[in-house]
Parts: structure tokens; sequence; C-alpha cells
């Protein structure tokens, strides 16, 4: 009713990366809960001048004209932040188009009902959480909103014969099915869409084997959630279902089968970055939304994912960006090389790891110390796990960092 845009804020990451973005967006008001979300507000604030924290209450009128034109279809209606090869975040600008249009796309492909009832357990924060209030909304469903992922709630939720779709990352569903024990979901249950990377086939054959209707899906922040889905039971399907209304290209293809970076178009796909029009040009060249990720088509049209992006680290569903990691140990003074290489984690998918050359002479507690200067920076899940002590990181004969090259000591290559 206002005519604002909102700008969900991730509460994993550090003060500074959450004063980049109120900064960047040119936020003007600030949003709070009580308690420490009220005293995290008041630091934000401090270091952001020009925004006003506000908490609502009960009663409370909005913070501007009661009578604002209801926003149009292609204007902003959120800003979401997401880290790109050069670790600089950007808000990718979405509009209510774009958010009707994932929805509508989504209800043709795997359908809907006003008789829905999903459990929000992913943070709203992400595209995904949101885009579930969203699908909701249109089709005049239920979302029961939880605190947080507790795998044990979600799993007696599934057990109930009550919710219709949830949607997860990898490493949720298997925390879900571990929880559930042998217990099969009630048959109120249509679909479990799991994106956030790619889903081990074993997992997928054990949550099959449980009973779940598993619906793996690919999708970014920059095109409003979904881009392609195999709906369960679509078992002609090679690989992922475009959504209805979205085209897929791979760059430079000559023919099916061929492997080049994913392309999209369709009205999905986001306005641009917030005040970043440079970057906006790279990423929409020749009206495709350039993705940076690895796929394939298949003669049937379906899509088969095969990197989120050559450097990029999911770990536990969020995104972990080495050029990002790097560019904070980089601003160490004793760090003259920095390199972020990925170990791969039974739990989370895959952690950070650091490669680091120090100045001469630095001593083995410039190192040691690397874990909490990073804490201090950075969210927690980006923090690197380990951190070796190299005298020189592999380069390409251009001085291009080969980060495949990068192996911890003591570990397979």
């Amino acid at each position: 009713r206002l005519g604002a845009i909102v700008l969900p804020l991730n509460l994993r990451l550090s003060a500074d990366e959450l004063a980049f973005q109120v900064r960047d967006s040119g936020a003007t008001w600030l949003v709070h809960g009580e308690a420490e979300l009220a005293s995290r507000a008041g630091g934000i604030s401090r270091a952001c001048p020009g925004v006003r924290p506000l908490r609502p209450r009960p009663g409370q009128g909005a913070p501007g004209p009661g009578d604002a034109p209801v926003a149009t279809a292609d204007r902003a209606v959120a800003i979401l932040y997401t880290s790109g090869t050069t670790g600089s975040p950007k808000g990718a600008t979405l509009t209510a188009a774009n958010f009707e249009a994932s929805a509508v796309a989504a209800r043709k492909l795997l359908g809907g009902s006003q008789r829905d009832r999903s459990p929000a357990c992913m943070p709203l924060f992400h595209v995904g959480g949101l885009s579930l209030l969203t699908r909701s909304l249109l089709a005049g469903s239920s979302v029961e909103v939880h605190e947080g992922f507790d795998p044990d709630a979600v799993a007696a939720a599934l057990q109930e014969d009550r919710v219709t779709d949830v949607s997860l990352v990898a490493n949720m569903l298997a925390r879900v099915l571990e929880a559930g024990g042998d217990a099969k979901p009630a048959s109120s249950l249509r679909r479990v869409l799991v994106g956030g990377g790619p889903v081990p086939d074993p997992l997928l054959a054990r949550a099959h084997r449980h009973g779940f209707p598993v619906a793996p899906t690919y999708g970014l922040t920059e095109a409003t959630s979904q881009v392609a889905t195999r709906a369960p039971g679509d078992d002609r399907a090679i690989g992922l279902r475009p959504l209805p209304g979205v085209e897929l290209r791979i760059d430079d293809a000559s023919g099916p089968g061929d492997e080049g970076e994913v392309l999209v178009r369709g009205p999905t796909v986001m306005a641009g970055y917030w005040r970043r029009s440079s970057e906006t040009a790279r990423a929409l060249r020749g009206g495709w939304l350039h993705t940076g990720d690895m796929g394939k088509l298949h003669p049937d049209g379906t899509l088969t994912v095969l990197d989120r992006r050559s450097d990029l680290i999911v770990s536990g569903g969020e995104n972990v960006y080495p050029a990002e990691i790097e560019s904070v140990l980089l601003a160490h003074h004793e760090v003259v090389e920095a390199a972020v290489g990925r170990r791969d984690d039974a739990a989370f998918g895959a952690r950070p790891v650091a490669f680091v050359a120090t100045r001469p002479g630095a001593g083995d507690d410039v190192v040691a110390g690397l874990e909490r200067w990073c804490r201090e920076r950075l969210a927690s899940f980006k923090v690197p796990v380990a951190f070796h002590r190299v005298s020189e990181l592999p380069r390409t004969a251009a001085g291009k960092l080969r980060r495949s090259q990068l192996v911890e000591p003591g570990r397979p290559d």
C-alpha cells in the first residue's frame, strides 16, 4: 500500500555485512522486533545515518501516507542481496510481476489449491522461503510459519494429515528423514521441493523409500526462485522441466547434450541489480540472464545442472563465495595471498577451507588467529573450517588462481 520496497535481512550475517546492505540499498526504515533484535537494530542504525529503527506495535499505522497507490506490477517490491563471483554483494531487484509469474508457473507445473497447507521452515530472507509466501498468497492457501528449522517439528508436521507440500534444501531433507525414523509421511503430502544445490542420488533414493514425493528443483535469486523442477512421478523427464513461460538455453551450445552456461529468459527474471547498472548489463546481456551455472539441455527439453558455479560452495543450503572470504583474509596485514577451496562434508554438503601465504617472518600465531579474524567479519557459515599455510598458490601462466588444484595436506586430491 505504501509503494515501498522490502529488504529482508539475513540475521546470520555479521553487523558489518548487515550495515553494508542497509547503506547500499538506501533504506529509510529498519523494522525490527524486541529484545536482541532491537539491540541489533540499534547498532545497525547507528552505523547507517539516515535509517530510522521502527518496532511495530498493535494498532500502529504504517510509517507514511495511508492512501498511497498499490504497487504496479512492474515496480520493485523486494531487494534480495546475493554475492557474485567478485564477492561483492548486490541486490537483486524483484517486481510484483516477477513474484506473480513465478507463483503462477509453479502452480501450473506442480498443481495447488486453496486447500494446500505448507510449513514455512526455510528462512524468509531467502528467495525460496519468500516465494513460498507469495505462492500461498496467490492460491489463497495456508502457511504455518515456523520460528526456525526444527527437524523434529517438520517431521511431525509431515506425519499429520494436514500438510500438502514443503520446501527444503538437501541437508534439511536429510535431517527430517533422520528425525522421522521409519515413519512415512501422511497421504496428504503431495510434493517436497528440494533446492539450494544438487540433491545427492542416495538421499533421493532414501526419501523415495520413505514415501516422500520429492521434487528436485533448480533456481536462483535473480529468477525469483524456481527455474526448473521435476514433479513427483514425472519419470519421463531426463532432467528438470523448465517452469511454464521460462525459456532455457545453453550458451554456445550447438546441439542437445552440449555443456555450457545456463541462460534463462522469461517473466520471472529480475529487473536488475539495485543501483548496479554495469553488473545488470553483464548479467542480462542479449536479453538472457547469464546464471554462471554450468548445465546441459536434453532432447526432451529438460535441464541437468552440472555445477552451481565453478567456485561456489553450497554449505547447508547457504551460498558461500570464495572471493568474498578471500577479500576478508587479504585485509589482514600479514596475509599476502589467499584462496578458498571446498571440503566435502556429509552433514553440510561442503565447507570452505582457506589457504594463505603470509609475509616473511610471520609466526604461526598469525594463521591461528585467522579464524577469529573471519568470525568478526563474516557470517559463521562462511568461516573456513581449516586454515592452511602455503608458500604459494597454484596459478595459470597468466596469474589466474586455480582453485581446483587446492589440496588439503593429508587429504586425497
